[in-house]
């Protein structure tokens, strides 16, 4: 929270880089950039995003 784009996808980024196939991350941002933001990021790595509230998102590690 309090962070702009893209720091929030680079700290995913980053946790998932290491991760077991099918790790649950949860990701809090209120930028509103970051939706639009991770899903584009989702798409290029093959990590499955979804968004859970307005400011909350999961990401499963692939």
């Amino acid at each position: 929270m309090g962070k702009l784009c893209p720091l929030p996808i680079i700290e995913i980024a980053l946790a998932v880089k290491d991760a077991l196939p099918g790790t649950i991350f949860r990701l809090e941002s209120d930028d509103p950039a970051t939706w639009a933001d991770l899903q584009a990021w989702g798409r290029m790595t093959g990590n499955h995003v979804r968004i859970i509230e307005r400011t909350t998102f999961e990401v499963i590690s692939k």
